[in-house]
C-alpha cells in the first residue's frame, strides 16, 4: 500500500503528529509512507524514519505550477491519503489527485471530499491537537472504538531527531563560543511565533530575564531563532548587554540548528511557537509562556514543563493581534514571575535526578 499523509502546516503541530505517524509507520512497516507538507515543515521530520521520502508544495504559486504538482501526485498512485490539516485545500488535492480513500476531520465545507468523515470536536472547546492527529490515526488503523489513547496502544511520545549535518551547523557555532561560556550550563530562549504579534513576549523582558539568569544563576544565555525572529534575538542580546548571553542570528539559520541547540540546552524558556515542542522529544525542561491561547489546544502532557499564563478577564482570546489594543497577557507577565518558574523547573528536576 502505498499513503500520502498531508501534513500539518505549523511547526509545532508537525511535532505533535509524530506520534501518530509512529503509530501508522509500525502498522504498515511494509507500506510505502510519503508526506505531503510545505517546504518548511519538511525539515521538521528529518533525520527521522516515520516516512519514507517527502513531497513538498507551495502557496501562492502560479496556476501552472499548481496544476504540475498536482500531475505529481496523480502519477504516484497513492491508495491512502490521510489528512491531518483540518483545511478544504488539503482535502481538494487529495481529491484531485483521484487517491481513492481520503481520511479526515469534517470541516472547513469539505464533507464530500472525503470517503471517512471524521466528527469534528467543538471548536469552542479547547482539546489537544496531539489527541486529534491520534484519533485520526486511529481511525486509519481500525482502533477508533478503543479506550484512548491507552488501549489503542498509541502513545503521545513525540519524536524528533538531529541530523549530522544538523551538528556540524552546531558545532560551527559552539566552536566559536568562549571556553566560560562554554563551562556554564546553557540555557534557551525562543522569542516570537508565526501565529501572530499577540504570543510576542516583549524584547525587554526576554533580555532582563536573561540578565537574571546570567548573573544570579551562572548559566549561559543562548536566543535561538529563524529568520523572522531575528532581528528580535539580535535586540535582546544588545539589551541584556553581557558577555553570556547570545544568539543564532549571525549563523546561516536553519530549523536543524535550533533543534541542535536545543537538544543542548539544560532548559527551554518559550513563547507558545512552534520550537517550544522541540524541548518535549529531547526531554529538555521548558518554561512556555502562554498569552491569548489557550493552552489545552496545544497540551502534549509533557511532565518536564512549566506552563506561565496570567488570569486576565479577556483571556485567552486566541487571537493574532490583541484586539483591545493593550497586549496585557503578554506585557504583564513579568520577568521576574518567569525568572521564577525557571528557578522552580529547575529545582524540580534536581530533586527528580536526586
Amino acid at each position: 500500500m502505498k499513503i500520502a499523509v498531508f501534513l500539518p502546516n505549523w511547526i509545532g503541530d508537525a511535532v505533535m503528529a509524530t506520534p501518530a505517524l509512529r503509530a501508522m509507520r509500525q502498522e504498515f512497516s511494509d507500506s510505502e509512507i510519503v508526506s505531503i507538507q510545505r517546504p518548511y515543515v519538511a525539515d521538521v521530520l528529518d533525520g527521522l524514519t516515520l516516512v519514507d521520502r517527502s513531497i513538498s508544495w507551495k502557496s501562492g504559486e502560479t496556476l501552472t505550477s499548481q496544476l504540475r504538482f498536482l500531475q505529481q501526485l496523480r502519477s504516484e498512485h497513492f491508495d491512502l491519503a490521510v489528512l491531518f490539516p483540518n483545511s478544504f485545500r488539503s482535502a481538494s488535492l487529495a481529491f484531485l489527485a483521484g487517491i481513492p480513500r481520503r481520511v479526515g476531520i469534517n470541516r472547513d465545507y469539505r464533507r464530500w471530499l472525503l470517503t471517512d468523515v471524521l466528527t469534528a470536536g467543538d471548536r469552542q472547546t479547547p482539546h489537544p491537537a496531539i489527541d486529534e492527529y491520534l484519533k485520526i490515526a486511529a481511525h486509519v488503523l481500525g482502533r477508533e472504538n478503543s479506550e484512548f489513547p491507552a488501549a489503542s496502544g498509541m502513545s503521545r511520545s513525540m519524536e524528533l531527531a538531529v541530523t549530522d549535518q544538523d551538528r556540524q551547523r552546531w558545532n560551527a557555532f559552539w566552536n566559536k563560543q568562549s571556553a566560560e561560556f562554554k563551562s556554564r550550563p546553557l540555557i534557551c530562549l525562543n522569542p516570537g511565533g508565526a501565529f501572530g504579534a499577540a504570543k510576542h513576549w516583549p524584547t525587554t523582558h526576554f533580555a532582563t530575564l536573561a540578565q537574571r539568569i546570567t548573573t544570579d544563576l551562572k548559566k549561559s544565555v543562548l536566543v535561538v531563532c529563524g529568520p523572522a525572529e531575528k532581528e528580535e534575538a539580535i535586540q535582546i542580546v544588545e539589551q541584556a548587554g553581557h558577555p553570556f548571553v547570545t544568539s543564532l542570528a549571525g549563523e546561516p539559520l536553519h530549523l536543524g540548528l535550533t533543534k541542535a541547540a536545543i537538544q543542548q540546552a539544560e532548559l527551554l524558556v518559550t513563547t507558545d511557537s512552534g520550537p517550544r515542542h522541540f524541548a518535549a522529544p529531547f526531554q529538555v525542561p521548558a518554561v512556555t509562556l502562554f498569552g491569548p491561547t489557550h493552552q489545552m489546544w496545544s497540551e502534549t502532557f509533557y511532565d518536564r514543563s512549566l506552563p506561565v499564563q496570567l488570569d486576565l478577564d479577556c483571556g485567552p482570546c486566541q487571537q493574532r493581534v490583541c484586539p483591545l489594543g493593550h497586549h496585557r497577557c503578554m506585557k504583564e507577565l513579568g520577568a521576574d514571575q518567569v525568572f521564577r518558574a525557571v528557578i522552580s523547573l529547575l529545582d524540580q528536576q534536581q530533586r527528580k535526578a536526586a
